[in-house]
């Protein structure tokens, strides 16, 4: 028996195969689900008219939890308007947001996707932002209420943090941010609560510090296994909650002629 679970916004998927619907025809959509075991999928909202005769979620079996997209969303409020639509269709709260203005490209925009993402948790719905790595962005640290952040530079390892709660837990909530300039070799470390809940009460956050300061390794993957094999050592193996790690790496790129 599988007990790997995937937990999403207090939701649990067995399986990590989350369909992308939109190449694919009504029919082929629904074999698939049924077939390999998928439990998410992605829907365009055009294609989830209920009143219509080839809507999507006629072809999609009960228990499937949908991930409507955005797609076509210039703007962050463009982009509330369509996740606000799919709940209306009875899509329920998950949404995959995409804010998209390059035609040519496609290529998201960070910093609307992140307006975005603060707005639809401040209503409910659990997001999935579409980025991608962007080193302007990422020199701007957001802090939004989760668990603390670990900033590892030449100098140590620096711990972000926030009072606010996490985003969607209230309504109309003000988050907070917190800026740093990064630096060619900083390292960011972020951490899901299940990895805090599994290590001893008291001594959380200093057994990370000692995790990410005291490994030599630099590349973003490796770090990001070895802090989750040490917390699982630590917790004997046993995952209560959603253990996730997340570790993004600055690196100055050198051109030779």
């Amino acid at each position: 028996m599988n007990n790997d679970k995937l937990i999403i916004g207090g939701h649990e998927f067995n399986s990590r195969f989350i369909l992308g619907s939109g190449k694919f025809s009504m029919d082929m959509t629904k074999t698939v689900i049924e077939n390999a075991g998928v439990e998410m999928a992605t829907i365009a909202v055009r294609r989830a008219d209920a009143g219509s005769r080839d809507s999507i979620i006629d072809y999609i079996p009960e228990g499937i939890t949908l991930l409507p997209n955005t797609s076509g969303a210039r703007t962050a409020e463009e982009a509330l308007k369509i996740a606000r639509l799919a709940r209306e269709l009875g899509c329920g709260d998950f949404v995959k947001v995409e804010v998209i203005r390059d035609t040519k490209y496609l290529l998201p925009d960070n910093y609307e996707t992140i307006r975005a993402t603060q707005m639809m948790a401040d209503e409910g719905f659990i997001v999935m932002p579409y980025m991608y790595p962007d080193l302007n962005a990422a020199r701007e640290l957001v802090k939004a209420g989760a668990a603390v952040t670990f900033l590892r530079t030449k100098d140590g390892v620096e711990h972000i943090r926030s009072e606010s709660l996490p985003l969607g837990v209230i309504q109309r909530q003000q988050s907070e941010k917190e800026t740093r300039q990064l630096e060619s070799g900083d390292v960011v470390v972020m951490v899901s609560d299940g990895i805090l809940d599994a290590l001893p009460a008291g001594e959380q956050e200093h057994l990370l510090d000692l995790m990410i300061g005291g490994s030599p390794l630099e590349n973003p993957e490796e770090l990001a296994n070895y802090i989750l094999d040490k917390v699982l050592e630590l917790a004997a193996g046993k995952a209560g909650d959603d253990m996730t790690v997340l570790v993004a790496g600055i690196w100055k790129m050198c051109y030779s002629r």
